[in-house]
């Protein structure tokens, strides 16, 4: 009970230990860490059961657990029109997936003391300052709504946290104002043109998932001087070994882009989005590197990312972040806000989704588990109590249909044989 109870109020720093890359990209016996061999065949059938029934095209698992990878799995088709088989090594666009990253990059420019998280963002971006906001919230159709001065100022946590209110509904704009929404050449471009709307609500008064984690991006340019590109390069790709991990990818990698299917018809089955093509430049088109999406990625690369976070910062005698700073990430910023986008049971940090609540959640993991998924059904997960990382890597534009990000959640789950949370029920963690 005292180490359960001493796990619980430590979860950032949870794993101390360095791993070396090359040791823990190797397969290790799951045996050796809790887990079982014979159970883990359910993450592998439940992937399986999609891809037959034609709603996915393929699918690349993995899973670690104390820093060692004992699950590394592709199955389907990369590109079935091309009769190529998914392999490990295969590049996925990962969307949302793109947003703890880039949150990550300010948060290494908040430890060396550039801003609080409670200073105004218009320090470094003047074009938002003496925002409005919409009175009249409930307006449903072509109305332009009244306008009030903001209470607050939008703050660094606002924008970590999704707490901003930078996204107003078209519903509440008026023509001249929905033209400013177009997207530009280039992530600047297109913030600064947006500072004349209005907020959907006072900063930190709700939880909305939208457009923040660009402001987040545009923050990171300005406080650096580096174009986001450079930065993220420079100072988490390259020192983490992320070699596959770009917002174009080059020409010698495209053969190992995931095409991206769609569910159509009545029975949702899939057909073809978009070939591989489409990666040679950014996903947004133009210039424009951006912090809510974007980044194409692989399993390992955001293995890497994940197994950094659960060491506290560090990985592979490199350290990014300190175990406080990953400790303030993973704790509640959005009050009691409504998240959403990953249902009951969840609140949000700087740049994730925080499990609060197992009796609550769909998922299966610890309270105190971070994580958090792409719109093209890309989903990570990081559980620090069971010292546990699950990815799972498909491309599929719609997945609402389908649970299997939740599938994935309990199989991965499911295989640990020797827990380090005694069977007592979960806690609920504020």
């Amino acid at each position: 009970m005292k180490k359960f109870i001493q796990i619980i109020f430590t979860l950032s720093a949870a794993i101390t230990a360095n791993v070396s890359i090359a040791e823990a990209l190797t397969k290790s016996t799951p045996e050796e860490v809790g887990i079982s061999s014979e159970r883990l065949n359910n993450v592998t059938n439940a992937m399986r059961r999609y891809i037959d029934r034609n709603e996915l095209a393929g699918v690349v698992t993995l899973i670690s657990r104390k820093g060692k990878i004992v699950h590394f799995e592709s199955q389907g088709w990369k590109s079935k029109e091309r009769s190529e088989e998914m392999s490990n090594d295969t590049i996925f666009t990962i969307m949302s997936m793109t947003k703890p990253i880039v949150s990550v990059a300010l948060m290494m420019l908040y430890e060396e003391g550039y801003f609080l998280l409670t200073d105004p963002i218009e320090d470094w971006i003047p074009e938002i300052s003496d925002k409005q906001v919409i009175i009249d919230p409930e307006c449903l159709q072509n109305c332009v709504s009244a306008r009030r001065e903001a209470e607050s100022k939008i703050t660094f946590r606002h924008v970590l946290a999704h707490t901003s209110g930078l996204d107003p509904s078209r519903d509440n704009l008026g023509k001249d104002e929905i033209d400013l929404l177009a997207r530009k050449n280039t992530l600047e471009e297109t913030i600064v043109n947006r500072a004349r709307l209005p907020l959907a609500f006072d900063p930190g008064e709700s939880w909305q998932y939208g457009s923040s984690t660009d402001y987040v991006a545009l923050l990171v340019e300005r406080i650096s001087g580096k174009p986001l590109k450079e930065f993220l390069q420079e100072r988490i790709f390259d020192p983490l070994g992320m070699d596959d991990t770009y917002y174009e990818v080059p020409d010698e990698k495209r053969s190992r882009v995931s095409a991206v299917y769609s569910p159509d018809g009545p029975d949702q089955t899939i057909k073809l989005a978009r070939n591989n093509e489409y990666s040679s430049r950014p996903l947004f088109g133009g210039d424009f590197y951006g912090g809510t999406a974007g980044l194409y990625s692989t399993a390992s690369d955001y293995w890497r990312f994940s197994q950094m976070l659960l060491n506290g910062g560090e990985l592979n005698e490199t350290r990014l972040l300190s175990p406080k700073t990953i400790s303030l990430m993973i704790s509640n910023h959005s009050g009691d806000g409504d998240v959403y986008i990953r249902g009951p049971g969840y609140s949000f940090g700087l740049g994730f989704g925080i499990l609060s609540n197992a009796g609550e959640a769909r998922d299966p993991l610890t309270p105190g588990s971070f994580t958090w998924g792409g719109a093209w059904g890309t989903i990570f997960f990081v559980d620090p109590v069971e010292e546990m990382i699950g990815i799972m890597m498909t491309q599929i534009t719609s997945y609402r249909h389908l649970t299997v990000r939740q599938d994935f959640g309990v199989t991965a789950m499911q295989s640990i044989v020797d827990s380090n949370m005694p069977v007592i029920g979960y806690p609920i963690i504020p």
